[in-house]
């Protein structure tokens, strides 16, 4: 398999958006660097919507993740619910 990753600045905004994706995606690894977090994941990675709000306490919109995204890799899959990285065969 072929490792997709999620590149996000760190910041108090991304803590439990990050901790959602850990939780979600046991697989994944954490890289942390000073301003930025990147999550590598062999196959694919998922952000679920109901995880984040669970966290935040509040509804989130998938689409506010690209508002502290630095980059990713890997085709995406994108629904109300889920945000999906993988590469497609």
């Amino acid at each position: 398999m072929s490792i997709v990753f999620l590149a996000l600045q760190a910041n108090d905004e991304t803590r439990p958006i990050i901790e959602s994706i850990m939780a979600d995606n046991p697989h994944a690894q954490l890289n942390e660097s000073p301003a930025m977090v990147k999550i590598d994941a062999e196959g694919s990675l998922t952000v679920k919507r109901e995880s984040v709000e669970e966290r935040i306490g509040r509804p989130f919109n998938l689409q506010e993740l690209q508002i502290n995204l630095i980059s990713l890799s890997g085709n995406l899959d994108e629904t109300d619910d889920e945000f999906t990285l993988k590469w497609n065969a």
